[in-house]
């Protein structure tokens, strides 16, 4: 394994515990997944029915894009092979990809008129920045839903995919953990604005564009967040394991 492959092993699995922590899981479903190679085909996925909490470096399945053998596996689900093996094979430029149902951004995807209406900062930063799916059809388990959606999402980085649920995608994982946060936010101030049932005041077209270009130019705000959430992880872990009795978290891996 080399070093490039042990970090996003090390990040991919601690994205996945903190969306644990923020209550963004779907039960045991849902996946994320990250490119290793150049060319993006071969990438790591989380094994099928493993919850979010329970995913390690370890335990990251490593896939080949290109291989149909990789999708008979068993522990690999259809949904993940056909979302993010499509977008692996055919995105080589998307690097981290992050499929969920996070109950704000999916409330929103809900709706007849499901954009996200730049309202405040959060949400400007989504001023005409995602794309949407309109013809839900049920599980998306072929290999042609999935690159209908690769299709869908064109040059955004976002998907919101109405009556089901999200879709982000980064060039670093960091980034992609930092978007969905961000996102789930943002779809959280539209629903309690929704709710109170009183006009919205929503920012001009320019001063939206402006703050969503402002967002754009901060990525290493996004990385920051990022490695300051794995640091809290990692110490609330390690006190919980020295509580228990268990060996400790060694230093950022979330192996254990």
């Amino acid at each position: 394994m080399t070093e490039h492959e042990l970090q996003l092993r090390i990040d991919l699995a601690a994205c996945f515990r903190l969306v644990a922590e923020l209550g963004m899981h779907e039960a045991v479903a849902n996946h994320f997944s990250a490119a290793v190679s150049p060319e993006g085909n071969t990438f790591l996925i989380n094994p099928k029915w493993v919850h979010f909490s329970q995913i390690t470096a370890e335990n990251l399945l490593l896939l080949d894009a290109n291989n149909p053998q990789d999708a008979l596996r068993e522990d690999v689900d259809a949904t993940a092979w056909a979302i993010h093996g499509q977008i692996h094979r055919r995105r080589p430029d998307i690097r981290a990809v992050l499929h969920l149902h996070p109950i704000y951004t999916t409330t929103i995807a809900c709706l007849e008129d499901p954009r996200i209406l730049p309202i405040d900062q959060t949400t400007a930063r989504y001023f005409n920045r995602i794309a949407f799916d309109e013809q839900y059809g049920g599980m998306a388990e072929t290999e042609a839903e999935g690159a209908r959606l690769v299709g869908l999402l064109g040059n955004h980085q976002r998907l919101l995919m109405g009556n089901h649920g999200v879709m982000v995608t980064a060039k670093t994982i960091g980034e992609a953990f930092d978007d969905i946060y961000t996102l789930e936010r943002a779809c959280t101030f539209l629903v309690k604005a929704y709710s109170t049932g009183r006009p919205l005041r929503i920012l001009s077209d320019e001063v939206a564009e402006k703050t969503a270009q402002g967002w754009e130019a901060i990525t290493d705000f996004s990385q920051a967040h990022f490695e300051q959430m794995k640091k809290i992880l990692l110490a609330r872990e390690s006190l919980h394991q020295n509580n228990e009795g268990a060996i400790d978290v060694t230093e950022s891996r979330f192996t254990r």
